[in-house]
């Protein structure tokens, strides 16, 4: 079945297409379009930018697998991106990572029961200044360890239960 978005959705769509001279140049601004209104980027949108764009699906499949930034499995509300590259790695992201684990009650890749919490681990978010480090969802979070991690989990959960 052929996806349909609502008549807004395709109105950025559309615009992101128009911004470009080639229609494939939209891929990333489509991509994110997409997941941001389903939550990640199904089978069904990856089909539908094709489309829009006329290209062949098998470079949005490319695209998709390629950038950390997509997903194609629903997140928790806070997806939090352990970076894993040389230098986060070298500076402690390992138990960051173990840490995280440890206090979500998952492992890489899964979702907290309560649907707030995704852990992945990334290649280089391009901090490695600052490492290690992880991104949620848009915000960077440096220099962790696992008491600064605590407090970013503690303000998540209460700024959830806030807004709930």
């Amino acid at each position: 079945m052929k996806k349909e978005y609502p008549a807004e959705v395709q109105a950025r769509f559309e615009a992101a297409v128009a911004k470009y001279p080639h229609k494939k140049a939209a891929t990333l601004t489509c991509l994110w379009i997409a997941q941001e209104t389903d939550g990640h980027v199904t089978l069904e949108a990856m089909e539908y930018i094709a489309d829009l764009l006329e290209i062949p699906v098998t470079h949005i499949y490319a695209v998709v697998g390629f950038y950390s930034m997509y997903t194609t499995k629903p997140l928790g509300k806070y997806h939090i991106q352990v970076c894993h590259t040389l230098s986060c790695e070298l500076m402690g992201a390992e138990g960051i990572i173990d840490h995280l684990k440890q206090r979500l009650g998952i492992n890489v890749g899964e979702t907290t029961p309560d649907g707030l919490f995704t852990l992945s681990g990334v290649e280089c978010l391009a901090s490695c200044g600052t490492a290690p480090m992880c991104q949620i969802n848009r915000a960077y979070y440096e220099n962790l360890t696992p008491e600064i991690v605590d407090q970013i989990l503690d303000q998540l959960r209460k700024e959830a239960t806030v807004h709930a």
